[in-house]
């Protein structure tokens, strides 16, 4: 059993992973960098090491420093949260070659769901359904190039084989466009991944964003809690997520969920993950797998009544998962917010000191967040500083609670996106739910 675990990351998640250290009476070992020292998890851990200087490539993607903090603390192993160095695969390898336990898949998993071309290609092979496209890398061969899209069909988008966040991928709408397009990824995957691997799916014009949540240990089990629907995102960064998926039938949850299940099987996947799919016309269309645990992953505990990071940390520790299939039921309806510190119309980053804060509460509410008044919000990170989860009876109940809860949030001295959500959760199209993932960007005039 894992007696003191190493937390490799900075502010909501980690201190989300702090309590769940704490319910399974787990020491705690936080890093931070120089303007991190007051974060709410640095302060309530047992131990706290200063890993480097501000900008993350001192700190929080320093892998020599962190290694090393583990290493005099006498950590038994280390917890990535998400972003960061989740789903590096040479942390990953780097944490177990140190004689650490890395809380997360191993090595050569990681690496092969981070590349989207080997990925497909391991999801076809354990039966997921894939967007039909390539098949594998792009070649430099032009002709073969358009004899592809002309095969797949316009539209079709072009996206980096190591892309992620939204970057990386450009959409074509006719065969004219191709081979630019084609050349433009290439030169952005090299220059932002490092690799200038590009492959071709068909393009969805209607899709929902869905995502199955997974766990898995070592001894061969897999069980998956559901679906979560992401399709409010603005520039592919995910706004708003619920759980159950609108509109989806237990019949496709259970169709879809098996097949994961099937799949994290076959690979010898261990700990938790997520599939994420594009669904249209009752088809799911897989995009990529995320190794690690979501930002959203609290709409899922909200419906199963499960703690999906204590259960990551057990598993790392050599345990079996604690419910099987048939122990998971899915009750009422989640729905989660991410506050950001930033411009609510121009989604400028807001960094600076909180002078009051006041979170929501009653019924059905739960606030991730790290912060508190007078923390300073630095400009060195992502924006987000928290995140508000309702949850109720019904979908319409839960979108009554979020809108109550957020009235009573109260962020004075920098600017937030609560009056987004606000408006978001007295729009027809999103209360009516099933809207797609270009909905919000029509919204707000973006595209």
């Amino acid at each position: 059993m894992i007696q003191k675990v190493l937390i490799a990351n900075r502010g909501e998640i980690a201190l989300r992973i702090l309590r769940a250290c704490r319910a399974l009476d787990i020491a705690t070992v936080a890093v931070h960098s120089t303007a991190d020292r007051d974060l709410k998890h640095v302060r309530l851990a047992d131990e706290s090491v200063c890993i480097g200087g501000p900008p993350s490539a001192e700190s929080y993607l320093n892998i020599p420093a962190i290694i090393s903090a583990a290493e005099v603390t006498d950590a038994d192993a280390i917890h990535p949260g998400f972003g960061f160095l989740s789903e590096n695969a040479d942390f990953a390898e780097r944490v177990e070659e140190s004689g650490f336990r890395f809380i997360g898949p191993r090595a050569e998993t990681i690496r092969l769901m981070g590349d989207k071309v080997s990925a497909i290609e391991a999801m076809k092979k354990a039966g997921v359904p894939c967007v039909p496209g390539s098949d594998g890398p792009l070649s430099d061969d032009d002709a073969h190039n358009l004899r592809l899209g002309e095969q797949i069909g316009y539209p079709v988008i072009v996206k980096a084989a190591a892309g992620g966040g939204g970057r990386g991928m450009r959409v074509v709408h006719d065969a004219d466009d191709l081979l630019h397009a084609i050349s433009v990824t290439r030169t952005e995957a090299t220059n932002a991944f490092g690799s200038r691997v590009v492959y071709m799916e068909k393009y969805l014009d209607d899709p929902r964003h869905i995502e199955i949540q997974v766990l898995a240990d070592e001894q061969g089990h897999a069980v998956h809690l559901g679906e979560r629907d992401c399709s409010m995102q603005r520039r592919h960064q995910k706004v708003i997520e619920e759980s159950p998926a609108p509109g989806i039938t237990a019949a496709e949850r259970a169709d879809i969920g098996a097949r994961c299940i099937a799949a994290c099987q076959r690979l010898g996947y261990r700990g938790a993950g997520t599939f994420e799919f594009l669904y249209q016309d009752g088809e799911f269309y897989f995009i990529e797998m995320n190794t690690r645990i979501q930002v959203e992953h609290p709409v899922t505990e909200m419906v199963t009544g499960r703690d999906l990071v204590a259960e990551q940390i057990r598993v790392a520790g050599g345990e079996a998962l604690s419910f099987s299939q048939d122990d998971i039921e899915f009750r009422g309806h989640a729905i989660e917010c991410r506050i950001n510190a930033e411009d609510p119309e121009r989604f400028i980053p807001s960094p600076g000191q909180i002078n009051l804060y006041h979170p929501p509460g009653g019924p059905g509410i739960r606030v991730d967040s790290h912060v508190y008044t007078g923390y300073v919000v630095p400009p060195h990170y992502d924006s987000m500083i928290g995140k508000i989860i309702a949850w109720g009876e019904d979908r319409p109940s839960a979108i009554a609670r979020m809108r109550t809860a957020l009235s009573e949030l109260v962020i004075e001295g920098i600017q937030s996106n609560r009056l987004l959500h606000l408006n978001l959760m007295a729009d027809p199209g999103f209360r009516a739910g099933g809207a797609n993932i270009h909905y919000l960007e029509k919204k707000l005039n973006l595209r």
